[in-house]
């Protein structure tokens, strides 16, 4: 009795053995899937290591499998990314510059699994950081302070291309350069501040100069204007006054200048006598004679 119970512990012990087998083969069959299955996000890359080795070929987007346990994938961004820092420098006048930049780069596909094995995933400060620094200081030496404020697109322009140049043999590719922002002593930009404010009082007094010169001509302008207005009109009436006498002229006869000075005529002699007095020729003093000496006659005869 005793006997078949050990052979019975036995037999239960053997099956619990195999359940717990089987269970653990289960596992890893199942850790075994999990692990070879990669997924490689969109606008990423993924580099394979076998064994800490890097492989020439990397998975694109998407799921793979890989070899469980012996293979790991790492993945790099080919997105756009952003990479800001402040650089310094010194201009050509020997004024020190602090610029703020932002460069959007992105690493190449093809170049994932290169720049993985050479650089590792610190690319961005083995390689980004301080080819921007040299650009800056190569660059910025070529102008002075105030060139590097007003020209700062085609400063900006010609860094872009001199990084490009020099970070694309690694795969990475140079999308923009931005200059955020221009830092320079204190000295610098009070003087600086001096002579914007110097220059607006200088365009002010001009543009103040330049409008009393257009009312000033505005003025002239008027007065000429009116002047000629005048002018003309005086030369109207002129006109018409010299059209006027010529027709009265060569209306008037001395017949009709006779009548209209009997016409005007007071009753009164003219004192004196002239040829040119109408009056003379009408022979009133005769009458006025001849009227008194009737009057004379007829007198002496009465006596």
């Amino acid at each position: 009795m005793a006997q078949d119970n050990v052979i019975d512990i036995g037999k239960r012990k053997k099956g619990t053995v195999k359940i717990v087998l089987c269970i653990v083969a289960v596992l890893f069959v199942v850790l075994a899937v999990i692990s070879a299955i990669r997924i490689v996000p969109a606008g990423c890359t993924g580099v394979v290591t076998t064994f800490g080795e890097v492989s020439d070929t990397s998975l694109t987007e998407g799921l793979h499998f890989v070899i469980p346990f012996a293979q790991k994938v790492e993945i790099i961004s080919n997105k756009i990314q952003i990479y800001e820092a402040t650089a310094d420098a010194v201009s050509n006048d020997m004024q020190a510059v602090s610029t703020k930049i932002a460069v959007n780069y992105r690493i190449q596909s093809e170049a994932s699994a290169r720049i993985f094995r050479d650089i590792g995933v610190d690319y961005k400060d083995v390689i980004l950081m301080p080819t921007v620094q040299e650009g800056m200081k190569s660059v910025c030496a070529k102008y002075n302070a105030e060139q590097l404020i007003t020209k700062r697109a085609s400063v900006a322009d010609e860094i872009k291309t001199e990084l490009a140049a020099k970070v694309s043999e690694y795969g990475i590719e140079i999308e923009k350069f931005n200059i955020v922002n221009f830092d320079f002593s204190k000295e610098f930009n009070e003087a600086i501040e001096a002579k914007q404010v110097a220059e607006q009082n200088y365009l002010k007094t001009k543009t103040e100069q330049n409008q009393a010169i257009v009312v000033a001509e505005a003025e002239a302008k008027k007065k000429v204007i009116a002047a000629e207005a005048d002018a003309k009109a005086i030369k109207a009436r002129a006109d018409a006054q010299a059209a006027a006498n010529k027709t009265i002229a060569e209306s008037l006869s001395p017949t009709l200048i006779q009548y209209q000075t009997i016409e005007k005529w007071n009753g009164v002699l003219p004192k004196v006598a002239s040829s040119a007095n109408p009056l003379i020729s009408l022979d009133l003093d005769d009458e006025a004679k001849t009227s008194s000496t009737t009057t004379d006659q007829q007198q002496k005869a009465a006596q």
